[in-house]
């Protein structure tokens, strides 16, 4: 065997460990083969969503067992003590800027 055939398959037996290498272990090495294909699925849940729709509940009610109301029970006095007595008012006529002779010329065509 000449030096050139060994020194290259050097270089791929060190490239291929090098690249094998590559992103570190999974995490999952020890795990009985018949196991990996459910583990690799998501072990039943629906690619997650299940495990995601628990973790924004969790989020959105910041780990405590209190609704909502709680935060609107504690807010409290309105700023304006009228305020809850205002009626909402129709806006003001805003006046167009087309001439009203062409409405009427408009109208008349049909």
């Amino acid at each position: 065997m000449s030096e050139e055939p060994r020194w290259e398959q050097e270089e791929v037996d060190a490239a291929a460990a090098e690249a094998g290498a590559i992103g570190g272990a999974a995490g999952d090495e020890q795990l009985d083969p018949a196991e990996r294909p459910v583990a690799e699925a998501g072990e039943g849940e629906a690619e997650g969503f299940e495990q995601a729709e628990d973790e924004l509940i969790e989020n959105a009610s910041h780990g405590d067992q209190q609704s909502a109301r709680v935060a609107f029970h504690d807010r409290g006095q309105d700023e304006d003590p009228l305020a809850a007595d205002q009626v909402d008012a129709e806006a003001d006529e805003e006046h167009s800027s087309e001439r009203e002779d062409d409405d009427a010329e408009h109208r008349g065509r049909g």
